[in-house]
C-alpha cells in the first residue's frame, strides 16, 4: 500500500538513511561519554555493592532486578525465564521487524571472595584507588570524581570488571544514543547468566525449551579481558577443555619410610616417569598424534604476527627466562591443544611432611581443545600413550588379585569435557565488527583467532547454531578470579565507546 513515504520498502530504506545520517552526525562521542562519566561511574559503584554469589538467591534477584530497571528506562521487555536453578534474565527490544538481530551475553554472578587476601575490609564494597610514588595502590575519596577523573584509576571490588563493568558499558551506550535518539541498527535480546563462574548450568537447562527466544543473527558474548595494549579487541573463539586423573599405586597403606625404604615402590616416581615422558623440555606434547590435523595457512600466521604482543614485557610479567615453543609465539601457541599438569598430591594430606611412602600419587591434568581436536579423542590419546608403557590402565580402584599380578597400575578416570568453538575472522558478522570499530578508533581492532580460556556456553553457541564473537573490553591485570579484582577507569571510558560503535553496526547477512 502506498502512502505519503512510499513503498513499505522504500519507507524502510528511508529509516535506514535516516539512522546512518543521525549517526554519523555523533562523530564526537569522547566529548559526550566524558560529559557523562562521572554518573556512569557512581553507577557502577552502586551495582557491583550488590553481592553476586549465587548460593544468596535473593541478593541474585536483587542483580536482576536493578538491572531490569535499568533497561526498562530504555524500553527493553524483561523476562524472568525458568531454569534448573537460578532464573534467566532475558531482556529484548525490537527496533524494526526488518532490522537483524544480535543475542548479547552477560553473565551477572561472581567468583567466590578469600576477604583476609584482599586489600580492604569488605569485597563487596567498591574502593577508588591510585597508584602512589612506590607504585602501591592507595584508597581515594569517591568524592574526587565529582571535580576529576583519571583513567589510571581503578575501583577495586568481586565483579567490578567481571562481569558487571561490561554491563554498565552497553547499558550507557543504548542511553547516549537514546538522548540523541539514535537507535540501534539491529534488534537486541540480552541473556544474564547467573552461575557462568559456576558452569552455567542455569542457562545451559534452558537451552532447548527456550532455543526460539534466544534465536538471532548473531551473539556476542561481552566477557573477559581485553588485550594487554587495551586496544579495542574482537575474539573469534575460545579453547575447549577435557579433564582427566592418572593414579598410581603403592602399598596398600602408607608405609613407615624407614622400615620399607628400598622395598616397596614410591608411586610418586612412577607418576612422574609418565608424566615426563608425555612432553619435552621445550614443552611439546610427545603423546602420539596429539597435534594431528593443525595446519595454520600464511594468511592465519600473518593474523597471528599481526596482534601486537610484547614477548619480553610478557615474559618479565610472567616471571620466566623463556616461553615453550610448541608455537613461534604466545598467539600461534594458542592454536594447539595444550596438555596441563594442574595438581599433584599423594595419600599424606596434611600441612607437614612425613617419612611415610604414599599409597597413591594422583596427577589432575587438563588438556585444552582448540576447534580442530575433540575432547574424547584427545583423552584416549593420552589413555594410549600411558598403556604403551606397560601400564594395566582402569577406571577403577585395583583389586587384591591385580596389585598382586600387575607391577604398574594406573587408575584413568576422565571428563570429555567441552570443546572449543571459532568463528572465521573475515565471516560477515566479523567484517561489519571491525569496520564499525575501525571508523570509531581510526584503527583496526586488535583481532584475536582464538583466546586460551574457555567459557562454559561453548554448547550454547553450538546448540544455538549462532555465528558468536567476543568483545573483551577490561583491563588484562584486573585480577579476575583472584583477590582484588578491579577495573580501570579508561576502560569504562572505551568500552561504552566501543559499544556505541557495535550498536552503530549494520548486519547485512549471517555467517
Amino acid at each position: 500500500m502506498n502512502t505519503l513515504f512510499g513503498t513499505a520498502k522504500s519507507r524502510y530504506t528511508l529509516f535506514l538513511l535516516m539512522l546512518c545520517v543521525l549517526s554519523q552526525g555523533q562523530d564526537n562521542w569522547d566529548a559526550i561519554i566524558q560529559n557523562n562519566l562521572k554518573d556512569i561511574i557512581w553507577q557502577h559503584k552502586e551495582f557491583v555493592s550488590i553481592p553476586n554469589l549465587p548460593e544468596n538467591q535473593e541478593l541474585m534477584l536483587q542483580n536482576m532486578n536493578w538491572v531490569s530497571d535499568q533497561f526498562k528506562i530504555l524500553n527493553f521487555k524483561s523476562s524472568s525465564l525458568k531454569s534448573s536453578t537460578l532464573p534467566i534474565l532475558f531482556l529484548e527490544k525490537e527496533y524494526h521487524p526488518k532490522l537483524k538481530t544480535v543475542l548479547f551475553y552477560f553473565h551477572l554472578d561472581g567468583q567466590p571472595v578469600d576477604a583476609a587476601n584482599w586489600n580492604q575490609n569488605d569485597p563487596f564494597k567498591p574502593v577508588l584507588k591510585n597508584k602512589d610514588d612506590q607504585d602501591n595502590w592507595k584508597p581515594i575519596n569517591w568524592d574526587t570524581i565529582n571535580h576529576n577523573i583519571d583513567d589510571e584509576w581503578r575501583i577495586f571490588a568481586r565483579a567490578a570488571a567481571d562481569d558487571k563493568a561490561p554491563i554498565i558499558m552497553l547499558l550507557n551506550a543504548l542511553k547516549i544514543l537514546n538522548s540523541k535518539s539514535i537507535e540501534p541498527l539491529f534488534n537486541i535480546k540480552i541473556v544474564f547468566d547467573p552461575q557462568e563462574e559456576y558452569g552455567s548450568d542455569a542457562f545451559l537447562s534452558t537451552l532447548n525449551q527456550y532455543q526460539s527466544r534466544y534465536a538471532a543473527d548473531a551473539m556476542i558474548i561481552m566477557d573477559g579481558p581485553a588485550h594487554e595494549s587495551n586496544k579495542p579487541t574482537l575474539t573469534f573463539g575460545c579453547r575447549g577443555i577435557a579433564t582427566c586423573t592418572i593414579t598410581t599405586y603403592g602399598a596398600k597403606l602408607p608405609q613407615h619410610s624407614g622400615h620399607f625404604g628400598n622395598y616397596v615402590p614410591n608411586p610418586v616416581f612412577s607418576l612422574s616417569s609418565i608424566i615426563s615422558s608425555m612432553k619435552d623440555e621445550n614443552g611439546k606434547v610427545l603423546i602420539k598424534d596429539f597435534y594431528s590435523g593443525i595446519n595454520l595457512s600464511a594468511e592465519e600466521q600473518v593474523i597471528l604476527n599481526n596482534v601486537p604482543d610484547n614477548p619480553k614485557a610478557l615474559n618479565t610479567r610472567l616471571g620466566i627466562s623463556r616461553s615453550e615453543t610448541v608455537g613461534k609465539n604466545y598467539q600461534e601457541a594458542l592454536q594447539y591443544p595444550s596438555l596441563n599438569i594442574r595438581q599433584i598430591e599423594t595419600s599424606w594430606k596434611g600441612d607437614k611432611p612425613k617419612t611415610v611412602i604414599p599409597e597413591f600419587a594422583k596427577a589432575n591434568i587438563d588438556v585444552r581443545l582448540v576447534v580442530e581436536t575433540d575432547g574424547k579423542t584427545q583423552l584416549d590419546k593420552v589413555k594410549l600413550h600411558i598403556e604403551d608403557l606397560g601400564y594395566l590402565v582402569l577406571d577403577r580402584e585395583p583389586s587384591d588379585e591385580e596389585r598382586l599380578k600387575y607391577s604398574k597400575i594406573v587408575k584413568f578416570t576422565r571428563s570429555n569435557g567441552v570443546n572449543a568453538f571459532r568463528t572465521n575472522l573475515n565471516s560477515t558478522v566479523g567484517t561489519a565488527l571491525r569496520q564499525s570499530l575501525t571508523s570509531a578508533f581510526d584503527e583496526p581492532p586488535i583481532s584475536i583467532r582464538t583466546m586460551g580460556g574457555t567459557v562454559p556456553i561453548i554448547s550454547a553457541v553450538k546448540t544455538l547454531n549462532i555465528t558468536a564473537i567476543i568483545v573483551p573490553m577490561v583491563n588484562m591485570d584486573n585480577n579476575q578470579h583472584s583477590p582484588n579484582e578491579n577495573i580501570r577507569i579508561g576502560n569504562i571510558r572505551e568500552g561504552i565507546k566501543m559499544c556505541i560503535a557495535i550498536l552503530q553496526t549494520k548486519f547485512k547477512t549471517t555467517g
